[in-house]
């Protein structure tokens, strides 16, 4: 390796500044398109997954109480504000081994709250990927304040 002489010496061609951002400009278009189509796939099968699986829940909990079609007192038990839908997650995880509906609707909505949550964090990565530390940064404590905020609501 001759560290004795710098490009222009050694014959090399070097690219114009106009080249060069012109090839830089096309890769970073490239990646915010990469990074763009993959937020959005996200949040569709977030959503499109959430959707499918409160459906489910539903429809198990007709099949399991087909009552609830033909009784307003009934259907009022499962849609009252003294309906027993989980609150934890060891009633979810204990509804879901006993087939209940609405344990599968539970796990629908929290599916469904965390797509955005996905996305943020999604972003991140995606902000590291374009090499945008300032973004990175105010990404992370939005990140953080969500986290935050759902540690702290599951005291109540």
């Amino acid at each position: 390796m001759d560290l004795g002489t710098n490009a222009v010496e050694r014959g090399t061609v070097a690219m114009s500044e106009a080249d060069f951002s012109a090839r830089r400009s096309a890769k970073d278009l490239r990646k915010v398109r990469q990074v763009e189509l993959l937020i959005s796939t996200l949040l569709r099968v977030g959503v499109g997954a959430s959707l499918t699986i409160i459906l489910a829940g539903m429809a198990l909990t007709f099949v399991h109480h087909p009552d609830y079609l033909r009784s307003k007192e009934a259907l009022e038990r499962v849609t009252g504000p003294r309906s027993a839908f989980p609150h934890t997650m060891r009633q979810v995880i204990i509804g879901l081994r006993q087939g209940e509906g609405r344990a599968v609707v539970t796990v629908g909505l929290l599916l469904l709250i965390a797509t955005p949550v996905a996305r943020v964090a999604v972003s991140i990565l995606a902000f590291v990927y374009e090499r945008d530390g300032v973004f990175v940064v105010i990404t992370s404590i939005v990140l953080a304040l969500l986290l935050l905020s759902f540690w702290l609501g599951a005291g109540e």
